[in-house]
């Protein structure tokens, strides 16, 4: 870039992956705010009474916000009073984020799928990694030049990296391809964790090639596992 002889296109920050950009924001916010409200309604029961804290003892969470919800506590003027107030104010908090998250993810899935049907259309991609890989590439992914550099920049390029490894994983469950390809490379010498980089390379391919047919009026389909590199 320096030399002039490299100029890279920036995100045009100014579409609809902006928009699922700018609502991920108040969800990964909102998110952290109800695993605080999680984690406080427990701290706040260990040191409750021992009446309440055997009241309360061995539910789940779900069980816990719905019953603390329900309490009356009064005037907290008693121990066991404040206690209830303390844990009735957390659960009603968890719940209010709860619902702010369920309306988040409503409106970043119907973005996604307006977005980049065809990545939505790729098993074992949900809204949320959609989103985060649309994010990666912007509203404009042509600007990356190949699906090589997509790779690179997801941290899938043919080096040991952890990108990517929760949905390579998860294709050696399901998709009779990557079994193949996994029990081939086997034979072959390959270790496991070779076998789940060449996995994530391939990964990168397909999402490539979904997220820039989105913005043409071209389809192709994911080439062959079989076609990867060594």
């Amino acid at each position: 870039m320096l030399a002039g002889t490299e100029l890279g296109q920036s995100k045009s920050q100014d579409g609809a992956v902006e928009i699922i950009r700018t609502l991920r924001v108040a969800r990964r916010s909102a998110m952290k705010a109800r695993t605080q409200a999680a984690n406080q309604l427990r701290a706040v029961l260990v040191t409750a009474p021992d009446q309440l804290r055997e009241q309360l003892r061995g539910l789940s969470l779900a069980r816990l916000v719905a019953t603390a919800t329900r309490f009356r506590p009064g005037e907290p003027d008693t121990l066991e009073a404040a206690g209830k107030l303390a844990l009735k104010c957390l659960a009603t908090r968890y719940r209010q984020l709860d619902e702010e998250i369920k309306a988040l993810d409503t409106q970043i899935n119907r973005l996604a799928h307006q977005a980049a049907p065809a990545l939505m259309s790729i098993k074992g991609i949900g809204p949320d990694t959609a989103a985060a890989l649309l994010i990666a590439a912007g509203d404009k992914p042509d600007r990356l030049h190949s699906e090589a550099a997509f790779a690179h920049m997801c941290g899938a390029a043919p080096i040991p990296a952890s990108s990517g490894n929760t949905l390579a994983i998860c294709r050696l469950s399901y998709d009779p391809r990557a079994q193949a390809y996994a029990t081939r490379r086997t034979s072959e010498g390959k270790t496991k964790r070779e076998i789940i980089r060449c996995l994530k390379r391939y990964l990168a391919r397909e999402v490539y090639k979904a997220i820039t047919s989105d913005n043409t009026t071209t389809r192709g389909t994911p080439p062959a596992i079989t076609d990867l590199a060594a």
